[in-house]
């Protein structure tokens, strides 16, 4: 952990969840730590759909330490299907999801450290989806798209990947019967299965990975589904 020490991490909705746990395990390694999120705490407040909110972070963050080595993109766009979902409500889920990580990239690539990073946090949602959840699941492709083009266009600068969770459960509940056998580990997600990933991809030892994505699902994307088979129902 001593790679971590006093570099510098930038994490988009780092107050709670998976954000935060990022942001804690980047803190313990002796990282200095620059979040952003709306909710209220000892941190940069803003929304980053507003570009001046992001100008102003950003030169902050850069009059406080002068450059950057890692951005993590982790901050959650809202999650509204076809049926309900307005024009305004989509394009802020772009504005969250994509925009924002792309604006971020390019305020931030003049002040990038030689060994610097990009994390986008994806979702499973990214390839596979529920009814009416339009507006989270174009947010989060977008930013797995998003994610091969920077490192295309940052290569030999900053590495860029991102990371697809699964069923992540940000409280930590220990879950049983179905939803723990459903998945192929036998038990749901948890932060830190996300922030593991997250400081390694950081690390010297993935130095060799860029424009890669990683689904962290305990496995449930590669599980076929077939009505009556195994067990498995549909219940109409």
């Amino acid at each position: 952990m001593e790679y971590f020490r006093d570099k510098v991490a930038v994490i988009t909705g780092g107050a709670q969840g998976i954000g935060r746990c990022i942001a804690e395990e980047f803190k313990k390694a002796g990282a200095h730590v620059c979040i952003i999120d709306k909710q209220e705490g000892n941190h940069f407040v803003g929304d980053i759909s507003d570009k001046q909110v992001l100008e102003k972070f950003v030169q902050e963050v850069i009059n406080k330490y002068g450059r950057v080595d890692y951005l993590v993109n982790n901050a959650i766009p809202l999650t509204k299907g076809i049926n309900e979902c307005t024009y305004e409500e989509f394009q802020y889920a772009m504005s969250v999801g994509v925009t924002a990580p792309f604006y971020l990239a390019k305020l931030f690539a003049p002040y990038f450290t030689k060994e610097a990073v990009i994390v986008n946090i994806s979702s499973s949602r990214d390839r596979m989806s529920q009814p009416q959840t339009e507006s989270y699941t174009a947010a989060k492709g977008g930013i797995a798209a998003l994610t091969h083009a920077l490192a295309v266009s940052l290569a030999g600068r900053v590495r860029v990947n991102s990371i697809s969770p699964g069923w992540i459960d940000t409280n930590y509940t220990i879950y049983e019967g179905p939803d723990a056998t459903q998945q192929l580990v036998k038990r749901v997600g948890n932060p830190m299965d996300i922030a593991n990933m997250v400081l390694y991809l950081c690390s010297e030892k993935a130095g060799f990975i860029s424009g890669e994505n990683i689904c962290i699902d305990g496995g449930m994307t590669h599980q076929m589904i077939y009505h009556g088979d195994h067990g498995w129902r549909l219940e109409e």
